[in-house]
């Protein structure tokens, strides 16, 4: 399975970006998929995940201002990332979980100026 994500950028506090990740390859093996953020000089830590049923768990940090939805036809998943903030400046990684394996893409940077 391969993920390619794309939409970071540098965005004010109060905006608002969309990220968004393709997947290709063995996709029918994938179940969950999600999108992680690992701000600068911390661990990596979920952020959204989207099941395989559709069940969305959000965490309490983005909470209200953050949706994460996927698009089965086009094997995507969006983050649309609303009400910014400058703690949610860091990369954002497109993860997926497929045949008891976890796959990463490669990354997009969001900078939040205050």
């Amino acid at each position: 399975v391969q993920l390619q994500a794309s939409g970071g950028g540098l965005a004010q506090a109060g905006g608002s970006l969309r990220l968004s990740c393709t997947a290709s390859g063995n996709i029918f093996s994938i179940m969950h998929m999600g999108w992680y953020h690992k701000p600068p000089g911390k661990t990596r830590e979920p952020v959204a995940v989207i099941t395989s049923g559709g069940t969305t768990n959000i965490a309490d940090s983005v909470k209200g201002r953050f949706t994460v939805s996927r698009d089965w036809n086009n094997n995507s998943l969006y983050l649309q990332m609303n009400k910014l903030t400058p703690e949610d400046t860091g990369v954002y990684y497109c993860g997926a979980l497929a045949a008891s394996a976890l796959y990463w893409g490669q990354g997009t940077q969001v900078t939040v100026s205050s």
